[in-house]
């Protein structure tokens, strides 16, 4: 498929890398649609940004189409770490006559690239391009996860037009429907209606508060490593830390907290896209939020390329520990399998062998020491019970 028709090239000349006296940085060594450069071959490519200049669909943040190249001049400033980056840049996604011709031109392309093999990394836009990025994975067939970082649900109204406060619903909602799942990092309670709240748990949907998330960190990366595809919404990151985005409030995710998770995602086996959404250079300071935005995907391409491929698909390799927990109030034990290559853990949920078929992705369920633990203390890990409520 000519992916071509759907991009246009970078405008680089201003750049700060090419100032550089050492040319050594991502700038150099991606390989990018540039004005005047033919398209580029993807054959070796393992990553490929696609940055979307549409804000048809946001709400509350006129502007955030108009920072693409403010994140990429940041970018490619950066130098990488020691691994041979297969990257590439294939430029800015040509704005559809209608949203929805931006929505299919976006779904083509993630689609293709996911049937290749490449992950997209994403730049927006407004959030509601998330939706774009899952109408991919219907278009092959694949049921998924979904992470999004965000200080509310967008669930929007039942009749309400897609835009970036309500594509959730659309996703939800659509049919045939792919989600097997979708969490929530880092909502702020005072955004959220509790019957939204009491809807997501309804949905058997994980949901966990920023204050939650703060207190242990760690507890983020089997979270993580669950999903298919994320999409970050920057309004998540603390004002101070992030200004870049007219939605963006006092409280919210660190810049190093932000760049931890996208290391996480970066180290999932599993993740194979994501999108980072909202950022508004008319409220940006110095650069600030493009710079930390930059460091985000930095972080996520370093975790990428020191994955361990340790997703235990063979649960009798000898990469792996089985521990058997018995349970007082359990007829079957719980089964949880230990990565002998990274210490991480996952616990395999119980159900018939035509489920398994059907949600082989989704039955090894990420997890930590402490869920280990917890079963050990005879109570069922939660994560187990979310998991087991949608596979029954």
């Amino acid at each position: 498929m000519d992916l071509s028709i759907y991009f246009d090239p970078i405008q680089e000349s201003s750049f700060n890398y090419l100032n550089r006296t050492s040319r050594k940085t991502f700038g150099d060594i991606l390989v990018k649609y540039s004005s005047g450069d033919y398209f580029p071959d993807l054959e070796g490519i393992q990553l490929a940004i696609i940055c979307v200049p549409e804000e048809r669909g946001q709400v509350g943040n006129a502007g955030c189409s108009l920072g693409i190249d403010n994140i990429r001049n940041y970018f490619y400033d950066l130098f990488p770490g020691n691994y041979p980056a297969r990257v590439a840049d294939l430029g800015n996604i040509k704005s559809g006559h209608s949203l929805q011709d931006t929505y299919y031109a976006l779904t083509v392309v993630c689609s293709e690239l996911l049937e290749q093999k490449i992950i997209p990394i994403i730049i927006g836009g407004s959030q509601d391009l998330t939706y774009a990025n899952y109408r991919a994975y219907e278009d092959l067939g694949q049921i998924i996860n979904i992470v999004a970082v965000d200080n509310q649900f967008d669930l929007g109204e039942n009749d309400q037009e897609i835009n970036a406060r309500s594509y959730l619903s659309k996703i939800i909602l659509h049919q045939p429907n792919f989600l097997f799942n979708y969490t929530n990092l880092g909502y702020q309670t005072y955004f959220v209606d509790q019957e939204a709240i009491k809807l997501m748990s309804n949905l058997f949907f994980d949901t966990y508060r920023l204050g939650n998330l703060r207190a242990n960190m760690q507890e983020v990366e089997p979270m993580v490593r669950n999903a298919d595809m994320i999409s970050i919404d920057i309004s998540a990151i603390r004002q101070s830390d992030a200004p870049g985005n007219m939605n963006t409030t006092p409280n919210g995710f660190y810049g190093e907290e932000m760049c931890m998770i996208t290391r996480y995602a970066g180290l999932s086996d599993k993740l194979s896209s994501i999108g980072f959404y909202e950022y508004n250079p008319d409220m940006d300071i110095s650069g600030q939020t493009a710079h930390l935005l930059a460091q985000m995907i930095w972080y996520f391409i370093d975790g990428f390329y020191n994955r361990m491929h340790d997703y235990p698909l063979d649960k009798k390799s000898d990469d792996f520990k089985k521990f058997m927990v018995k349970l007082s109030n359990q007829d079957d034990e719980l089964v949880f399998f230990k990565s002998k290559k990274s210490d991480r853990w996952w616990m395999e949920v119980d159900c018939s062998a035509t489920i398994k078929a059907k949600y082989e992705r989704h039955y090894l369920v990420p997890c930590s020491y402490q869920d280990y633990e917890k079963a050990l203390s005879d109570d069922i890990p939660e994560r187990w019970v979310q998991a087991y409520q949608k596979l029954m």
